[in-house]
């Protein structure tokens, strides 16, 4: 197809996202990321018009209605420009070049995102949301620049690029050391931005610090501070009865746009909550918390329930229904009443918050639970509710889903489910997650090399980037923890092997790229080490490799160990000046500076007492691996005394003696009895 017949159409309807497939009947002559249609606007002389957006987006949402359906504005785009929709959550390479050339210039960043490129994707002006006619102001004014200032582009877009490449150079060197003082300096910078009334950190509106609590209760299991575990069970308590959550079929919703927690954007994203059931199941397992054991169990049967599609698990839930945001999700006085009776109906709505001025809009509100009611007559009052309400619900237009299985997200749902099985002592959990890395592992991997994401079975072009290769990682080495079996461990040292070759700095020992060194060069080769509302690619490989290196041996143990010191130190400075973007390089610390803590238990088979005792007694970030003598490297020389199970407590390479009880386990470990 030569570019004249590119022009006149859209080719959206064959893509593997359903975010793109969203806008293939827009009248807008759509392409997907590609040379070609570079090289098509470079054959035009036309500038490229970008634009990234993800399926659960409420704003790309209306700008696709306002004006991508609009027939004006589609030939004003169409005539002027070659137009490139990206999924974010498919190529979050291109998303990440882009979104930090957006923040450079406008200040903030967010999606639907506008940018406009020339032919070989040098970005000179870049924005979010546009209304139609400031969108088409806007075009008008692209269209005459680019036709009569020609050089000032060209000038504007060479200088775009080059801060763009200089902001990439990578951090700064001669940074502190990873040790326990450095963790705990992180932790008392983190503590000051904490939002006592309302739990959380900072202001609206508030995302999940599902990263940055996971690392906090790291750090409350190495230093039993009180003040730290009441940040997170105040966080945690916060957001499971705030609106932010799903009072009635449980998972996260993807922010909240007030302090309190209250009014949430109503999406809801796989990878959200897959870090918030690790760390809730962590918070359970840890301090036997009620409320933390039930927000867990729930939102892993949001999971499997909302999410799973066969093996695998879908990426979102539309934040809208039928165009209208939340409108699944609220509830007015009244609609308490149809549902339940008067006398339910008026419960109901003192005990989720339900009021007739409302807290969202048009008098409706998001159900809370700010406590858990007690009725002596019908202790089971609430769960009927709950269930007459939910099935109301079902009733009500719902959200479209996100059905795109992104690689690294169903990683991180392979290790929360096997951690939560753990602590919700609930095998299926874990077959669940076993079931899903079979999948991936059977769909994912082309020639030995990781994709992107499938839809519907059907495995998409787009290469992995490093945080696939280092979630999916984590997961598997989870599941040989947890089963011995060591296909799992030989698919993930694997997946680290080619990481380790693709992905690392040849020429800065310790750094990371977030693209392979034989992917798509694009404007500049992306590197971001911070984590965000997902851990980065680089604190994700860290974590892996540490988890690795212990459970392999010889040379590949070394140079695991070697390259996540490296990996650390080259990162430690993120922990001293900008600890609430670094909450998962927090928790790997914590992890390093214990060695990290290895729990080995000799056992004669699968089932072994000392062996479950230490799994719900390892701290996060422990390592624990049951069986025969010699059957692991933890387990070399390492068999049973006097004939009963025995445990082996390891910090780095310094080991106690063995012990055979579930109270002297603990004791080694530091738990008070």
């Amino acid at each position: 197809m030569n570019p004249a017949e590119r022009a006149g159409t859209n080719t959206l309807g064959q893509a593997t996202s359903p975010y793109l497939r969203q806008h293939a009947g827009n009248p807008v002559h759509w392409q997907q990321w590609s040379p070609q249609a570079l090289a098509d606007a470079a054959a035009r002389d036309v500038p490229v018009l970008l634009s990234i957006g993800y399926a659960a987006c409420h704003w790309c949402h209306v700008m696709a209605h306002e004006s991508f359906d609009d027939d004006e504005v589609a030939a004003v785009m169409n005539a002027g420009f070659v137009c490139i929709k990206v999924d974010r959550e498919e190529r979050p390479d291109i998303d990440s070049v882009y979104m930090n050339a957006t923040v450079a210039l406008t200040g903030q960043g967010g999606w639907p995102m506008t940018c406009f490129l020339t032919p070989d994707g040098r970005p000179f002006f870049c924005g979010t949301y546009y209304p139609k006619e400031a969108f088409l102001q806007l075009l008008s004014a692209i269209t005459e620049t680019w036709a009569q200032r020609r050089a000032e582009v060209e000038e504007a877009s060479d200088h775009i690029a080059g801060e763009l490449r200089s902001m990439a150079s990578g951090l700064p060197g001669g940074g502190p050391q990873i040790a326990p003082e450095l963790c705990d300096d992180a932790v008392v910078a983190v503590l000051r931005d904490q939002d006592t009334v309302h739990g959380g950190f900072g202001t609206a509106p508030k995302f999940p610090p599902s990263a940055l609590l996971e690392g906090l209760l790291r750090n409350y299991e190495r230093t039993g501070s009180a003040e730290v575990l009441l940040a997170v069970s105040r966080a945690g308590a916060a957001m499971a009865r705030g609106g932010i959550y799903d009072q009635l079929a449980g998972g996260f919703a993807r922010y909240s746009v007030d302090n309190a927690w209250v009014v949430p954007h109503f999406e809801k994203m796989l990878y959200d909550n897959a870090l918030l059931l690790r760390c809730y199941a962590h918070w359970a397992r840890r301090t036997g918390d009620q409320l933390a054991r039930r927000i867990a169990a729930q939102t892993a049967r949001f999971l499997l329930d909302d999410l799973a599609d066969g093996d695998m698990f879908t990426s979102s839930l539309d934040a809208d229904a039928d165009g209208r945001e939340g409108s699944t999700y609220v509830w007015t006085p009244a609609q308490l009443t149809e549902v339940l009776g008067f006398d339910d109906g008026r419960w109901a709505a003192t005990v989720f918050g339900v009021s007739r001025v409302g807290t969202f809009e048009h008098g409706a509100s998001v159900l809370q639970l700010p406590s858990d009611p007690e009725d002596p007559d019908d202790p089971q009052r609430l769960e009927r509710i709950r269930a007459a309400l939910l099935d109301a619900r079902l009733a009500r237009a719902q959200p479209g889903r996100d059905d795109k299985v992104v690689t690294s997200w169903n990683g991180l749902t392979i290790t929360a489910l096997a951690e939560a099985s753990v602590a919700l002592d609930d095998p299926g959990l874990a077959h669940a997650a076993q079931r899903c890395a079979t999948a991936l592992l059977n769909l994912h991997v082309v020639d030995g090399r990781l994709r992107r994401a499938s839809l519907g079975g059907s495995v998409g072009d787009s290469a992995a980037i490093l945080e696939d290769y280092a979630m999916l990682a984590t997961g598997l080495l989870a599941l040989y923890q947890l089963s011995a079996d060591d296909a799992w461990l030989t698919a993930a040292t694997g997946l680290l092997d080619t990481a380790v070759q693709h992905f690392s700095d040849p020429q800065r020992p310790g750094r990371w790229f977030d693209t392979a060194d034989d992917a798509e060069q694009l404007v500049l080769r992306p590197a971001d080490p911070l984590d965000g509302a997902t851990p980065s690619g680089a604190s994700s490989i860290a974590e892996a490799l540490l988890t690795a290196a212990h459970l392999v041996d010889g040379d590949r143990a070394e140079r695991y160990l070697q390259t996540v010191g490296q990996t650390l130190d080259a990162h430690a400075v993120l922990l001293a000046r900008a600890a609430r973007s670094a909450g998962h390089w927090l928790a790997v610390a914590e992890a390093a500076v214990r060695g990290p803590l290895q729990i080995a238990v000799a056992c004669a088979g699968e089932v072994s007492p000392l062996l479950t005792d230490a799994r719900r007694l390892a701290p996060g970030g422990a390592i624990v691996v049951g069986g025969a003598v010699n059957s692991s490297p933890l387990l070399a020389g390492r068999d049973r005394v006097a004939g009963a199970d025995a445990a082996y407590v390891c910090r780095g390479r310094l080991c106690d003696l063995p012990v055979t009880s579930a109270d002297q386990l603990a004791a080694a470990l530091g738990i008070p009895g």
